[in-house]
């Protein structure tokens, strides 16, 4: 009898753990949805970061890539104990944000910015605290940037943002006649 109690109690208990640990399979889409969500409440509405108002921006789209660079950080400061724009390997937030696949070459303009934060326990509380804090809050509110990525692991969240323009057809035309003489410049938030 005592062994069946045993054996019912480890069941139990395994069914438990299952039970809290399981992942549903729409919680990257609820993710995604809700920083999608409060972010592009504000930029509808405008905002003041620090003593500058920032007006109405169009509203951000997810970005696969972004999410992935944002990902790759979010585990490797984590996994190496540390809270930094900069990787402990040097690497940049551009370097790592190209490395996933946001490509800069054949567009007019190409911008990147990264929000980190580490401790939040929900979305709500990092995005609180992203837009009470001017540089934070400047990247979420800059027109520039039309593209988000978000990931977090174990309390430690990037957000990677993204800005591309595409050359029009005319331009295009310019460049593969030798007409249009493109200059690269780097540009980074965070």
């Amino acid at each position: 009898m005592r062994k069946y109690i045993l054996s019912g109690l480890v069941m139990i208990s395994v069914l438990a753990v299952c039970g809290f640990t399981r992942v549903q399979p729409n919680d990257s889409a609820n993710f995604k949805q809700d920083f999608l969500r409060l972010i592009n409440k504000t930029r509808a509405k405008g905002c003041k970061c620090g003593n500058k108002w920032y007006p109405p921006a169009v509203p951000m789209v997810w970005n696969d890539n972004l999410e992935q660079a944002a990902q790759d950080h979010a585990n490797d400061m984590y996994n190496r104990n540390y809270f930094n724009h900069t990787s402990k390997d040097g690497r940049s937030m551009s370097d790592r944000i190209v490395f996933a696949g946001y490509y800069f070459k054949g567009y007019k303009s190409f911008m990147v910015g990264e929000n980190i934060a580490m401790g939040q326990s929900s979305i709500a509380e990092v995005m609180a605290g992203w837009f009470k804090s001017e540089g934070h809050c400047q990247n979420l509110m800059n027109p520039g940037f039309k593209d988000v990525g978000v990931a977090e692991t174990n309390h430690y969240w990037v957000q990677d943002f993204g800005g591309r323009i595409s050359f029009s057809p005319e331009q295009q035309k310019l460049i593969k006649e030798g007409k249009y003489r493109l200059i690269q410049k780097e540009v980074d938030n965070h």
